[in-house]
């Protein structure tokens, strides 16, 4: 009997065990999946939970409600990957050894790599929202909240979910607006970036939204440390933003089994070497990484996860069988992104195309805007909510393509 192992139980790897499941002939393949934790998060929902939009026990589901059918799961945490014996090591002391070997372990906020950013003031005045817990304290407090400078700051650039963080700066306006308190709150959306996004067209169309909702923008801020007595962020240059209330977006970075294993790239962050087209391991040909486990220079995010998905439940079939990986990944990633007020906005881009105007996924009909702020979008939002419970996470397919199509983009916008 041939062993495959999936290491991580999250988005991805839950994915993949639900797809290879299906497609592998369970007499020859014994599919094992390793998870430290019980609990399963639907990531996108810790956006909506400070703002009471979604409660905290709608996002936590048991794995095992997405675990197939005739697949192991193990609860430990993961130590190392010896590649060279395909074999993986458990903190009990269990080994489990391999021959096709998928990486699925994400990456989690580590705000202990900012000097102070965790500090006396953590879950006081200063909270993340990437986590089950930061999110949840952070409701909390602005339940209570009186107002003052409002300061949203990425540490990175390198995120999961990069959008996230322009969703939270439009739903907190639009929150203490609702309130009847923005004239007591100024919001200040502080980045490494030299605008709103990374790329031309949704930047110029973000950062005209942040103008009209009066939010201030501070570009090419990288922060070196905070000063919890003085409440400064303070940049590597010197620059100071103070804050009444900092919700920060930390570094992220890739499990620390990654860096005990010696797979992680130079960048330090944990991200493994992987081919960005094949999914496969620079390191190991039965090795395969997904999700944001990898170091491709795609988004990291829940729709590029699915559409890896795909592309790597074909080439690890082909590998199998000794043929050609043949699927190759474009960098596909489309995301919603809250605008407030019940509205949202979508871009939809890969490796080679910057989001652009128009209509998705049909030409014409839509129903959905491309860099164009509409109840729809929002609406497709909320909706993905089910999705992800109910097809996403089991592997089903969803109407859209897996790499990207320009059909109803325009390639230029309509003024």
């Amino acid at each position: 009997m041939k062993k495959l192992l999936i290491l991580g139980a999250g988005t991805a790897g839950t994915m993949m065990a639900n797809k290879l499941s299906r497609n592998l002939n369970k007499d020859l393949w014994e599919i094992t999946i390793v998870d430290k934790d019980e609990n399963h998060y639907y990531q996108p929902g810790f956006l909506f939970i400070p703002f009471g939009i979604y409660q905290p026990e709608e996002v936590i589901r048991p794995k095992r409600e997405f675990i197939p059918k005739g697949v192991n799961f193990v609860i430990d945490k993961i130590q190392k990957i010896e590649g060279e014996k395909n074999q993986v090591l458990l903190s009990s002391g269990t080994v489990l050894n391999y021959d096709v070997l998928v990486v699925a372990t994400g990456t989690i906020p580590v705000p202990e790599e900012t000097e102070g950013l965790k500090g006396k003031l953590w879950y006081k005045d200063i909270f993340d929202f990437y986590t089950y817990e930061g999110t949840t304290q952070l409701a909390k407090k602005l339940e209570t909240w009186k107002g003052g400078k409002l300061v949203i700051n990425l540490a990175e650039t390198l995120i999961k979910c990069p959008v996230a963080p322009l969703e939270f700066t439009f739903l907190a306006d639009a929150y203490f607006t609702e309130k009847g308190m923005r004239d007591k709150v100024e919001i200040f959306y502080v980045t490494p970036l030299s605008g709103a996004f990374t790329k031309p067209k949704a930047t110029a169309m973000l950062n005209k939204l942040m103008d009209e909702k009066h939010i201030n923008v501070i570009p090419d801020f990288y922060l070196q440390r905070v000063d919890n007595d003085r409440k400064v962020l303070i940049s590597y240059d010197e620059k100071e933003v103070p804050f009444d209330l900092l919700v920060s977006i930390p570094v992220n970075k890739g499990d620390q089994m990654v860096e005990d294993s010696n797979l992680g790239d130079e960048d330090g962050l944990n991200f493994i070497p992987t081919d960005k087209h094949t999914l496969q391991s620079k390191k190991y040909e039965n090795m395969f990484v997904i999700g944001d486990a990898t170091n491709v220079p795609a988004s990291k995010a829940g729709s590029v996860a699915h559409f890896e998905a795909e592309i790597l439940t074909e080439n690890i079939l082909s590998y199998i069988i000794k043929e050609p990986l043949a699927a190759k990944f474009d960098g596909h990633a489309n995301c919603f992104i809250e605008t407030g007020y019940g509205k949202g906005t979508l871009i939809d881009f890969n490796y080679v195309t910057e989001p652009l105007p128009g209509k998705f996924p049909f030409a014409v009909i839509g129903p959905m805007d491309l860099l164009k702020v509409t109840r729809a979008n929002h609406y497709g939002k909320l909706a993905f909510k089910w999705v992800y419970w109910h097809m996403l996470l089991t592997g089903k397919k969803l109407p859209v393509s897996t790499n990207m199509s320009m059909t109803g983009k325009l390639v230029e916008p309509i003024n």
